[in-house]
């Protein structure tokens, strides 16, 4: 798996939530990503325009959020790594499925290439299926720029 690039945890999360909402959803709009982080419209709004100067995400003013080509496998890896990492905490060290979805989402940010690579492959070794899925939102700490983002 590739280097991922340097964005934001907190944008990483706001590609993880699109993504998955995108899945779920027809059409994905600013007010279901601020719903599904419980975060404030006008942080997302400003979230949104920095993944969009990244080239990650398309939308017109008013319009829905769309992932573009990159956004896609940029929020696909963050994703991947997420999954595995839950399947990790759950299946090998037998963590909670809710302290999983939280640690997944703490550590699938900082957690280097070639950790995560060497991770797949004690998995591997173990036979277990390093590419293990589920359908839950990562929403933990998606923080708009600046303020933080929360909703008070």
């Amino acid at each position: 798996m590739s280097e991922l690039m340097p964005v934001t945890s907190s944008l990483q999360d706001y590609l993880e939530v699109i993504l998955n909402l995108s899945e779920e959803k027809k059409v994905v709009r600013v007010t279901d990503i601020a719903d599904r982080l419980d975060i404030a419209k006008p942080s997302v709004i400003q979230a949104l325009a920095l993944l969009k100067e990244k080239g990650l995400i398309r939308q017109n003013r008013y319009g829905p959020v769309e992932l573009t080509e990159k956004g896609n496998h940029y929020a696909a890896q963050v994703w991947h790594r997420h999954n595995v990492l839950f399947g990790f905490l759950t299946q090998i060290l037998g963590v909670s499925p809710q302290a999983a979805e939280e640690d997944a989402c703490l550590i699938e940010h900082d957690l280097s290439s070639e950790t995560f690579e060497k991770l797949i492959a004690f998995l591997k070794e173990q036979n277990i299926d390093a590419h293990y899925q589920r359908r839950k939102r990562c929403d933990l700490e998606a923080q708009g720029p600046g303020n933080g983002g929360r909703k008070k």
